[in-house]
């Protein structure tokens, strides 16, 4: 009897453990959740449409530099970004400040957002998972 217990226990442990791994992560829900956290901290420079500011900050709408890796991008908003960047066949040379203070389910939040909003589109989430394993 003991014994079927203890296996229970483990092969239930197991389970849940397992699931929590495949669990569809529900992009829906974080780009919602993003375009909150865009007006709150990304809205300002980089505008209400997603077209920043010409020659200042660059655009996000149908910005081909969302199509870098993503790793690329979460580094890019936990450490803020200096020096020259090229968006859209167009250089830029503005501080981006760092924004290591938003929550990892924040900056993953946002990029769903802009990755999905103003012409771009990727149905691959970004996960809190990843920003945790870039933040330093």
């Amino acid at each position: 009897m003991y014994k079927i217990f203890v296996s229970s226990i483990t092969v239930a442990g197991v389970l849940i453990i397992t699931s929590s791994f495949f669990q569809k992560y529900d992009l829906a829900k974080s780009i919602e959740r993003g375009k909150e956290a865009y007006t709150l901290y990304c809205m300002s420079c980089h505008m209400v449409d997603g077209n920043g500011t010409p020659g200042v900050f660059p655009p996000l709408a149908k910005s081909d530099y969302l199509k870098k890796p993503v790793n690329l991008l979460i580094t890019a908003v936990l450490e803020g970004q200096d020096g020259e960047i090229i968006v859209n066949g167009t250089t830029y040379n503005a501080l981006m400040p760092a924004q290591n203070y938003l929550t990892d389910e924040q900056i993953a939040d946002v990029l769903n957002y802009v990755r999905n909003d103003w012409g771009n589109k990727n149905t691959i989430a970004v996960t809190p998972t990843q920003v945790k394993v870039l933040r330093k």
